[in-house]
């Protein structure tokens, strides 16, 4: 089969594609033909060897953590009735940038009718971390948010989310192109925290979703009311915001901190696929790499050119 391997920490240039042997379903695994894959910020940093790492990776490896397609074989114990659905899965940390993926049956999602399965792919890690994030802060009609990263895949989501429980959303994002892109998505106001004193004008809030962290995560919580709520949800900065307990104490804000069991997060999973399948929430895929170029997929959300969600394209080309 086709894959993409990391041999090496590195640039983007690391990602070289190549083939490996097809993997063959385990007890209890699925074999699933890979139509997209998903690129994650958080990918990034471990093809570069630093930041977060979700697992320990020992190279030779072929990334990726989250894949869409059908199942094509069932592994001993798992359901042969799942071959032939069409199914979104987490991979436990690697082996998704690939045209074939051996994956836990008990880890699948299966793809609602009538949902595209790109916007499915695109709904598995952050329809989930989305819809953790809004029951955490649970902002009330009226209420005024601000959203950061704001034109990422996780931040035009927490933008639907928040309008449709019918709060003020305040969406930060850098440079004018993605600001714009908030507000086509419903944000009723925009600014551009690249922009030095970007927080003068934006007034006071009840709850940030924090998706950069650093000096932007730090300047957002000074906007709270009392009484608001902050969570984060990323560090694009390359730092969490990192607020004082004690500080944030003194301005009576609670600083949330989501630790949803397994069966929370499967839950919220499935709430934003059934909420896509329904008209209620639209991922933004703004942009799609051929397989063999998840080198230009890593460069892209490294240099901040993106908007909303990355995908390989695996088969179909």
């Amino acid at each position: 089969m086709r894959a993409v391997w990391l041999r090496e920490f590195g640039g983007p240039e690391v990602l070289v594609p190549g083939e490996a042997p097809d993997p063959v379903p385990g007890d209890g695994q699925v074999l699933v033909e890979v139509e997209y894959a998903n690129v994650t910020f958080v990918e990034t940093q471990m093809r570069a060897g630093r930041g977060p790492q979700p697992f320990a990776p020992r190279l030779p490896m072929i990334p990726g953590n989250g894949v869409g397609g059908t199942v094509t074989a069932a592994g001993q114990g798992a359901d042969p009735g799942l071959v032939g659905r069409r199914v979104v899965s987490g991979t436990g940390g690697s082996g998704g940038y690939a045209e074939l993926a051996a994956v836990d049956a008990g880890s699948l999602f299966e793809v609602p009718d009538g949902l595209p399965l790109d916007e499915a792919v695109a709904l598995l890690a952050d329809g989930r971390t989305a819809t953790l994030m809004m029951g955490a802060a649970r902002p009330e009609k009226g209420e005024r948010v601000l959203v950061e990263a704001a034109a990422g895949g996780v931040g035009t989501l927490l933008v639907q989310l928040a309008k449709a429980a019918g709060a003020t959303v305040v969406a930060a994002a850098g440079g004018p192109h993605k600001t714009e892109v908030a507000l086509r998505l419903g944000a009723d106001e925009a600014v551009d925290y690249r922009e030095p004193g970007w927080s003068e004008g934006t007034g006071p809030v009840d709850v940030v979703f924090d998706g950069v962290g650093g000096d932007v995560g730090r300047e957002a919580f000074t906007l709270l009311r009392e009484g608001g709520r902050m969570v984060s949800f990323g560090l694009a900065s390359g730092e969490w915001a990192g607020i004082p307990d004690e500080a944030a104490q003194a301005r009576r804000v609670a600083l949330l901190q989501p630790k949803p069991s397994p069966q929370e997060m499967r839950d919220a999973t499935v709430s934003a696929l059934q909420e896509a399948a329904a008209g209620r929430l639209r991922p933004l895929i703004g942009q799609r790499f051929p397989l063999q170029n998840a080198a230009d997929a890593h460069a892209a959300i490294q240099s901040r050119a993106t908007t909303g969600k990355t995908l390989l394209q695996v088969s179909g080309l």
